[in-house]
C-alpha cells in the first residue's frame, strides 16, 4: 500500500487573516483541487493532517473512502511536525508514502501515478518530480526511509530529504513547472 500525507495544518500567514485552504479557486475550495487528484490517482489512502482551524477545513473536504484524518496539535512548530503526525498513520507493511501540500491545485493525477509506480518499481529511497533543473513537491519515499524523518524539525520538509539523499533519488520528468505552483497570496487566486 502507498499512502499520501496531505499537509493541511498551516496557518496561511501570508494571506493575512484568511485560511487559503477554504478559499474558492475555480469554483472549488483550494484543498479539494489537490484532494480530487489524490482521490482519482492509484494512491491507496490519503492521510489528511489538519491543525489550524481544523474544524472549518474538515467540513469542506470532499468525502472519500481513501480519506483518513489526523490532527497536529503542534502545527505552530512547522511543517516537520505535520509530516511526523502523518507518519504515525504509515505502517511498516506499507510499500511507501508520498508527502504533498494541500495548496497545489495544478498537480496532475498522471504525475501522482508516476510517483506511485516509481515507489513500487524502482529501488530508490526517494522519488521526486523534476522539470528541467527544478525539483518540486510532492515527493515519494520508500518505507525503509521512515526512521530518517524522526530527526526533522521546524520547516524542513520532503524537499530537504531530496537534497540529503540526492544519490538515492529517482528523478521523474514532468511536462510543466506549473504543477509545482502553490498558493500563498491573494494574487494566486486570480
Amino acid at each position: 500500500m502507498i499512502k499520501a500525507i496531505l499537509l493541511a495544518a498551516g496557518e496561511s500567514k501570508r494571506l493575512k487573516g484568511e485560511n487559503k485552504l477554504v478559499k474558492i479557486y475555480k469554483e472549488k475550495h483550494l484543498i479539494n483541487h489537490t484532494l480530487n487528484a489524490l482521490h482519482k490517482s492509484k494512491i491507496n489512502k490519503v492521510i489528511i493532517v489538519l491543525g489550524y482551524q481544523y474544524k472549518n477545513i474538515k467540513k469542506i473536504i470532499q468525502n472519500n473512502k481513501k480519506n483518513m484524518f489526523v490532527i497536529n496539535k503542534n502545527y505552530k512548530n512547522g511543517i516537520a511536525s505535520s509530516i511526523k503526525t502523518g507518519l504515525k498513520k504509515i505502517s511498516k507493511k506499507d510499500k511507501g508514502f508520498i508527502i504533498i501540500q494541500s495548496d497545489m491545485p495544478f498537480i496532475k493525477i498522471s504525475d501522482l501515478n508516476k510517483l506511485y509506480q516509481s515507489i513500487y518499481k524502482k529501488n530508490y529511497l526517494v522519488h521526486a518530480l523534476k522539470f528541467k533543473n527544478k525539483v518540486g513537491n510532492p515527493v515519494g519515499f520508500k518505507i525503509s526511509i521512515l526512521n530518517k524523518f524522526k530527526k526533522i524539525k521546524g520547516n524542513f520538509g520532503a524537499k530537504f530529504m531530496v537534497k540529503r539523499l540526492k544519490k538515492n533519488t529517482n528523478f521523474i520528468k514532468v511536462s510543466s513547472e506549473k504543477i509545482f505552483r502553490d498558493f500563498d497570496y491573494k494574487k494566486d487566486f486570480n
